[in-house]
This record gives structure tokens, sequence and C-alpha cells, in this order.
């Protein structure tokens, strides 16, 4: 990690990774992220956020799994006649 590098935001991690500010969150929240405390703000350095995501950090956080956690599960619900 270069030692000038910027600390960035929520937004420009959001914007880095193409993921929604919401997901970055859900991420810190269960302490998956690596994210610093500056007072009330968060801040990140992206060298940080891509070796998290190299080594597996965001993976099973897709779509499908989404659904799936929230009991849409294929054939469920559904009553044949």
């Amino acid at each position: 990690m270069a030692s000038d590098e910027q600390w960035v935001g929520v937004d420009e991690v959001a914007g880095h990774l193409r993921v929604a500010k919401d997901s970055v969150y859900r991420w810190i929240e269960t302490r998956r992220l690596p994210a610093h405390r500056v007072g009330r703000l968060l801040r990140f350095k992206l060298s940080e956020v891509d070796a998290w995501v190299q080594a597996g950090g965001g993976q099973g956080e897709g779509p499908s799994e989404a659904g799936r956690s929230s009991g849409n599960q294929p054939g469920k619900g559904r009553r044949s006649r």
C-alpha cells in the first residue's frame, strides 16, 4: 500500500466496486469490508478494499443469495393443481 494513497468515502468505494452504497454499508456492518472510522465518517483505502475482494470477501452476496435469504426459493409458495 502506497503511503500517499488517498482515503475515500462510501460513495467512492461503491463506485469503485460498482455496487450500491447499501451493499457497502451491509458489508461494513458484518465486519467483512475493511473500513476505518474517522469521527463519524467512514474512510477506506482502495488497496485494502481490492485485497478484500481478491480474498473472496464479496462472494455470496449476489442477487441469487439475496433472494434465498428472503425466502424466495424456486418451487416455494407455488401450488400445482
